[in-house]
């Protein structure tokens, strides 16, 4: 850009240009941390050839663009070499390094800038060297704040006869940057780009800025690092818990079970032994299946082999009646969610009523949720057990703590009744059709 046409001077021109170098890579850094393939790059150190050709993409593309935009419109900003290859040699390895920095460089080599090749290369390599030494979490603690640290690097260095590796990382870039002064300031811009400081104190901005521009994607793609991992925890986490609740109930239906099993054995044997075959069969089922998440369709035919258990048992005095929506069976629910509900239907509507009585089950889609209905016509329940459902008895309390470990506060259960006409457990489940990929 010619001097007059300036509207700063020339030390003012250089130090915005700089502030505006830091704010490239910034925002490179933080558009690549975005991208699903560039983190798993990050978070990994063991990475086969096919990522690291999909981090050199990542880096060579834009940076190459930056040194074109540095020879067509002036915007010297945009040129970051010497960070980029030293960046992805840190990061990826010196071939890595290498390979980037040729490419990064290629379009000033067309230019005539025969030094950028060779520097670039140089820089890539210097960062893959760095790294086969350097343990890699100091890599990854390498931060813009290393300044404030200094005397207590120094003071351990000299103390012990270590190598700091901050201290390293910190003189690496600054050297680099030392030679390219000293190359451009000897053969001239025209044979590599360099930025002239016109003082000394704007020198020392040149040495700070290639600094601050290697550290600060360091920080941002280590915070990346460190979000994945939680994430992963909290997934983790999220399915000890679901495990944990769902093998809560396995053990309290087969008890329950066995329990009515001793009281057929006696009077009614024959009954007895159809009920253990059924139960054998369901508990087989339930033992192959490992999945969290299985569909409506899916968990009504579980409930269907449970419910045949019961009719053995109570005969013509259980009736059950199903209200399905087609559209809601490819909806995916929790697996076993549906059972405590309908055993507690049994167990506290039907067993001490007098004459027969039916289980309802209900489902229907209402908007960006599945509802599900159990109710029963047996004794109800008073308002004072309606307070305290949730967090007595194992069924309700269960289905409850897995809804909410689940989905939040976007998954419900709600129970509804009155002494003597029945009562309805209310489920509402946030869709998720079987298409799509559920995990907990």
């Amino acid at each position: 850009m010619p001097q007059d046409a300036r509207l700063l001077s020339a030390e003012q021109f250089l130090l915005a240009t700089l502030v505006g170098k830091l704010a490239v890579m910034a925002a490179l850094a933080t558009t690549l941390a975005r991208y699903r393939r560039f983190r798993h790059i990050l978070i990994f150190e063991r990475r086969g050839w096919p990522d690291r050709l999909a981090f050199a993409l990542g880096l060579t593309i834009p940076l190459a663009l930056g040194v074109v935009s540095r020879m067509l419109l002036n915007y010297d900003a945009a040129d970051l070499t010497l960070e980029g290859a030293f960046l992805a040699g840190l990061i990826a390895g010196p071939y890595t390094g290498a390979i980037v920095g040729a490419a990064i460089a290629f379009p000033g080599f067309l230019n005539n800038e025969w030094g950028a090749i060779p520097f670039a290369v140089g820089c890539g390599f210097t960062g893959g060297g760095l790294r086969e030494g350097c343990p890699k979490e100091h890599i990854w603690n390498f931060s813009p704040f290393v300044f404030f640290s200094l005397p207590r690097y120094a003071w351990r260095m000299l103390r012990g006869f270590v190598i700091e590796w901050q201290v390293a990382l910190l003189l690496v870039p600054i050297g680099l940057e030392a030679i390219r002064q000293a190359v451009g300031t000897r053969f001239g811009e025209q044979r590599l780009f360099y930025f002239d400081s016109p003082s000394p104190w704007l020198t020392v901005m040149i040495y700070l800025a290639t600094v601050l521009t290697v550290s600060i994607p360091i920080k941002i793609w280590n915070n990346a690092r460190i979000e994945h991992r939680l994430q992963e925890q909290e997934k983790l986490l999220l399915r000890a818990k679901v495990e944990a609740l769902k093998s809560q109930i396995n053990p309290h239906f087969l008890f329950n079970t066995l329990t009515s099993v001793s009281s057929l054995i006696r009077s009614q044997p024959d009954t007895a032994r159809t009920v253990i075959l059924k139960l054998s069969g369901l508990l087989r089922k339930l033992m192959r299946s490992q999945e969290q998440f299985v569909t409506l369709r899916e968990e009504l035919e579980s409930i269907d082999e449970y419910l045949d258990i019961e009719v053995i048992r109570f005969g013509p005095r259980l009736g059950v009646r199903k209200e399905i929506d087609p559209a809601s069976l490819e909806v995916i629910v929790p697996s076993m969610i549906l059972q405590p509900l309908v055993e507690n239907a049994i167990k506290h509507g039907l067993t001490r009523k007098v004459g027969a009585g039916h289980i309802t089950l209900r489902s229907r889609l209402h908007g960006e949720l599945l509802l599900v209905d159990v109710e029963d016509d047996g004794l109800g329940i008073s308002d004072e057990r309606l307070q305290t459902a949730m967090s007595s008895g194992i069924g309700l309390t269960n289905v409850h703590e897995r809804l909410r470990v689940i989905y939040g506060a976007t998954g419900r259960l709600e129970l509804r009744g009155s002494p003597g006409k029945g009562a309805i457990a209310h489920l509402e489940i946030p869709l998720l059709v079987a298409q799509e990929q559920a995990s907990a």
